[in-house]
């Protein structure tokens, strides 16, 4: 029995700014986050891995490379990866979102009006991208285990599909940069496995 692991980009610039980078291009991994990506690549290394896909964007990229290193493979760029399409909002601080348009990420995952209004590619349609890339592992990778590297909101897809979320659970989740995110496939259901999986010297720091 195969099992997917999704693993969430290490800590990128626009996560110390706190800045919202969307598909923005050329926003690296910093030094923590390449050491977060290694970490995560030693502790993947023991599980077998046979394929690692990635979203296209550097920081999910850069962090593939990281782990397909440690286990002799190639990184397959797939775009059904990628980051969420932050619209009008892309480049913009949180902090200035926020005061102006009020809790974007709890509209986003309550599939309000004004999130598509503005640009942002809607959590359904995030959802039906993610999905059909699980499927994709699923036809061409049976029994195999296979990391997918992304980014948060593509994370919380698969596990709203998996476990019964509200918008205030998702909202109030934190995928962890370069955490490791289980799911196993059982009869035509998925369970989750594992939840922001990482190296116990990093619980007790900031994420």
């Amino acid at each position: 029995m195969g099992l997917i692991i999704f693993l969430r980009h290490g800590q990128a610039k626009n996560n110390t700014d706190r800045v919202l980078a969307g598909r923005t291009p050329g926003v690296p991994l910093t030094d923590t986050g390449i050491e977060q990506a290694d970490k995560a690549a030693q502790f993947l290394s023991e599980m077998n891995i046979s394929a690692v896909y990635s979203s296209p964007i550097q920081r999910a990229h850069d962090t593939a490379e990281i782990v397909a290193r440690h286990n002799s493979l190639d990184v397959i760029p797939d775009e059904r990866l990628i980051e969420l399409d932050m619209g009008k909002f892309t480049g913009m601080p949180y902090d200035e979102v926020f005061t102006n348009h009020g809790n974007v990420f709890m509209k986003f995952y309550s599939s309000e009006l004004e999130v598509a209004h503005n640009g942002i590619e809607t959590f359904s349609d995030v959802k039906k991208r993610v999905l059909d890339m699980v499927n994709h592992v699923i036809e061409h990778h049976l029994d195999q285990n296979v990391v997918l590297v992304t980014h948060m909101d593509p994370i919380k897809a698969m596990l709203s599909t998996v476990v019964s979320l509200s918008p205030e659970n998702l909202y109030e989740l934190v995928i962890a940069n370069a955490s490791i995110n289980v799911f196993k496939r059982s009869q035509d259901k998925f369970l989750l496995s594992g939840l922001n999986v990482m190296h116990p010297s990093r619980f007790g720091s900031d994420w």
